[in-house]
Parts: C-alpha cells; sequence; structure tokens
C-alpha cells in the first residue's frame, strides 16, 4: 500500500457510506503503523439524501482536518447520483474509481463521462451481491471488499478476518448479519472487474 492513500465514498444516506468509510479506517487502524481518519460530510437530510464521506490512511500522524482531498480512489455506491455528483472532480490523474452497477464497464464509462485515458474504472454489482447475502440491496460492505482488491490495503483473507473481529467486538450485529456482510465483501472482492 502506498504510504498515503485518500478515498472519498459517494452514496445516499441510507446506504452506508458513512459507515463504510469510518469502518475501514478502524480496520485500518488495527496495524500500529498507520494513521487513519474516517469522515463524513451531510446535513439534517433524511433517508436518500446524497452524502460524502472520507478515508484517510497514511504512514506518518494526520495533522489536517480539512475536506481538501485529491482522493487516490472515488468510490460510488449509488449510480443514480449520476449528474448530481461529479465523481472525478478533484481526484489524482490516475486514481481508481469504483462504480456500483449492474452495467456493463464501457457502459457506465460513457453513461458518467470518465476518461478511461486518465482514471481506471471498477465496476462491481454491489446492489445485486448484498441482497444475495443480506436480503436488502446496502452496498456499503461489498464495496468495502472491491476497495480491498483494487487497492491491496487487505488480502481477502485479511479484510475478512479482521472485519469479523470489528463487528464482533462492537456487538451491534447478530451472527447472520455478520456472515451476510462477510460474504458480501469476499464476493466483491472475487467479482469487482
Amino acid at each position: 500500500m502506498a504510504s498515503k492513500l485518500n478515498i472519498r465514498w459517494h452514496g445516499r444516506a441510507g446506504q452506508g457510506a458513512v459507515t463504510a468509510a469510518k469502518t475501514i479506517a478502524e480496520l485500518v487502524a488495527y496495524d500500529p503503523n498507520k494513521y487513519v481518519q474516517g469522515f463524513a460530510i451531510y446535513g439534517a437530510e433524511k433517508r436518500g439524501a446524497p452524502v460524502a464521506a472520507f478515508t484517510r490512511i497514511e504512514d506518518s500522524p494526520i495533522r489536517r482536518h480539512s475536506l481538501n482531498m485529491a482522493p487516490d480512489v472515488v468510490i460510488l455506491l449509488d449510480p443514480s447520483l449520476v449528474g448530481i455528483v461529479n465523481v472525478a472532480e478533484g481526484a489524482k490523474e490516475g486514481a481508481s474509481i469504483i462504480i456500483n452497477s449492474a452495467k456493463e464497464k464501457d457502459e457506465i464509462v460513457k453513461e458518467i463521462g470518465i476518461d478511461p485515458n486518465r482514471f481506471k474504472v471498477y465496476v462491481v454489482d454491489a446492489n445485486r451481491i448484498s441482497k444475495e447475502e443480506l436480503g436488502k440491496a446496502i452496498p456499503n460492505a461489498p464495496m468495502m471488499g472491491a476497495l480491498a482488491k483494487i487497492t491491496g490495503i487487505f488480502s481477502k483473507d485479511e479484510i475478512l478476518k479482521i472485519t469479523k473481529e470489528l463487528f464482533e467486538e462492537q456487538g451491534k450485529f447478530s451472527n447472520k448479519v455478520i456472515e451476510g456482510n462477510l460474504r458480501s465483501i469476499g464476493r466483491a472482492f472475487e467479482e469487482i472487474s
């Protein structure tokens, strides 16, 4: 993994973008040699409103707390945000853009208007995966698996192991929900293209 990794998440309230940004930060924090931030910006919007969340990962203490970030990775949890959110805005040249979509990569790249010569684009159908594994479309866990695969911040075994440890430690989820999330993460890790 690079010494710095800036990740910007776009989704709608209720899809888990904020939870995913903070969970990835918590998972990376298991490494005593890494420093992390996981935060979001949103107002008093209700479920379905656009939200943006951020994860910073560095090898040294993070002193800045601004929203200014040139992301290395941009994650789009909801493709209906196309036209509302410019996913490539401010992203570094060569940044990875991970999109949750059932469409083929070429089709979604054209729809969003991303220059594939400037950015690396990846697609995974996180909604389908989460529906099959959890019974509803909550794309954040599959997108965490896709992120791990594309960035190399975790191997498949590592992300599954520490996610399980974190979720069990938090005590917020039933075993059924934990197992469904782990299957979702593992499948997206394998299915991202």
